[in-house]
């Protein structure tokens, strides 16, 4: 019990240390913190005069203001067309198609020239990756149209399996 009290006691100098350093410190910088604490107990005490008490432990609560929201006619499965999607209608995006991809070291990068071969990782005939942004969305053919080229979409990529992909 004596090795308690004693270790009690070089606690207490150490803490009563500590307070008289903070307490020169403050005196330095001209501060002597008693407004700050004046202005804190001024709020903690209007805080808990405030407050609803509830429950047995006595503790302050206040409700939080809530928004209402009112429902609108218009959802989504109203009009097909939700307002909130009509602001991202007009948002551009990228859509490109991979004929195939490879990986090569950088020391043949450099030896290409016009008129080399890099071989891909798909079959001729294999339909091309259409991406939007860089996530697959579909899979299809090339197409010419108008003597333009174009793409047939032989094959969507369900919402869920673009989910699945992206967790990857």
């Amino acid at each position: 019990m004596a090795d308690d009290d004693k270790k009690d006691e070089q606690e207490l100098s150490e803490d009563e240390k500590l307070a008289a350093e903070w307490e020169s410190a403050m005196e330095e910088s001209g501060d002597d913190g008693d407004s700050r604490e004046d202005e804190w107990a001024a709020a903690m005490s209007e805080a808990e005069g405030s407050g609803e008490k509830e429950g047995a432990g006595g503790d302050n609560v206040r409700a939080a203001p809530m928004e209402e929201f009112e429902e609108s006619a218009e959802g989504p499965q109203g009009s097909g067309m939700s307002p909130d999607l009509d602001v991202i209608m007009d948002i551009p995006v990228t859509i490109s198609m991979e004929v195939g991809n490879t990986q090569i070291p950088i020391r043949n990068l450099l030896q290409l020239n016009q008129g080399s071969v890099i071989e891909m990782d798909r079959l001729a005939g294999e339909p091309l990756d259409v991406l939007v942004n860089g996530t697959l969305i579909a899979h299809g053919e090339v197409v010419m149209v108008n003597e333009k080229f174009g793409i047939r979409l032989t094959d969507v990529i369900s919402p869920g399996e673009r989910i699945k992909r992206l967790q990857k």
